[in-house]
């Protein structure tokens, strides 16, 4: 078994939020466990509850060679004493990267699989096949999304302590600061999760909190959908089982910030992350968390946020490589 620490909350000093009077909060996902950490760990934990519950002891998943997925999974299973297979997109190249030499490292099954049956992956007739050489395996889904995942994401709000801004009122029924929960999104499994736990929690006292989704990809209009199909299921599904969800939350996908593309990066984004991280001391890396940094403090500076507005960004991890 292992640990898993709860996230702590780390207000952040910047001279730009000073200068513009905004609140910046980081929720340190990334530091609940040395491999399994982040987002990945919320996406899989209830698929692990529910395949161990049913008596599995394999898994198989998929994902590109610098998977965190499978990188987090291949931890997952060597922790928690389950076989993994790695479905990657593609040829693997040896010697292996430092993603794919740490997951085979756990006992991960390393399969290749062309970009033309990739793109199929989730048809019928590769499943068969995958089923078919297999056996009895769990089959997860690229990047753990699935319902189960949006749950367990669910979770992530119980940590949004607003408390860390030390918020103080002039008087009885002031105006509360606007309040935004920001996180990067390549799948907008973890968004439509947050989404989903602020609409059944208790964070009504003062204000909901809006929610802000950076894209780390481009692909126009896809994770806006993605995460609408993921809240109309779980909506659905929170339904038939009578759970209340009261509060209407407000969230956007923002697509100004991919940089070209998925795990693109130009030499402007790679200055920011240095530089942010000399100033804040948090690490961050160029796929997910820099281009969320960079957001946030693009939109801080054109002035988006008004002064007193609190952000609470969520760290989610990724392999700083």
């Amino acid at each position: 078994m292992i640990t898993i620490h709860s996230p702590k909350l780390d207000r952040l000093s910047h001279p730009l939020f000073s200068a513009h009077g905004v609140c910046v909060a980081a929720l340190r996902l990334d530091q609940i466990h040395p491999t399994i950490h982040g987002n990945k760990w919320f996406k899989l934990k209830r698929n692990l509850d529910d395949f161990r519950a049913r008596g599995k002891h394999r898994v198989l998943s998929f994902g590109g060679a610098y998977s965190n997925h499978l990188y987090a999974l291949a931890a997952a299973g060597k922790a928690f004493g389950f076989e993994t297979i790695g479905v990657v997109r593609g040829e693997i190249v040896e010697p292996l990267n430092p993603i794919l030499a740490f997951a085979a490292a756990q006992g991960m099954q390393l399969v290749s699989m062309s970009r033309e049956e990739y793109r199929r992956k989730e048809s019928p007739e590769v499943i068969s096949r995958l089923l078919a050489r297999y056996g009895d395996v769990e089959i997860i889904p690229e990047g753990g999304s699935n319902l189960l995942a949006v749950e367990g994401c669910a979770e992530i709000v119980q940590y949004l302590d607003w408390s860390v801004f030390d918020e103080t009122y002039d008087s009885v029924g002031a105006e509360p600061a606007t309040r935004v929960v920001a996180l990067s999104c390549g799948t907008a499994t973890t968004l439509a999760g947050v989404v989903h736990g602020l609409q059944g929690s208790d964070e009504t006292n003062r204000q909901t909190p809006q929610v802000c989704g950076v894209a780390a990809l481009r692909a126009e209009g896809y994770l806006r959908s993605e995460a609408a199909k993921w809240l109309n299921l779980v909506s659905a599904e929170s339904c038939s089982t009578g759970a209340k969800k009261d509060a209407a939350v407000r969230w956007h996908v923002d697509e100004r910030y991919h940089f070209g593309g998925y795990a693109r990066r130009t030499a402007e984004l790679d200055a920011f992350v240095s530089e942010f991280e000399a100033v804040t001391r948090i690490p961050l890396e160029p796929v997910y968390t820099g281009k969320l940094f960079y957001a946030l403090c693009d939109q801080i500076a054109k002035g988006v946020y008004a002064p007193g507005c609190q952000i609470i960004a969520l760290h989610t991890g990724g392999i700083i490589r």
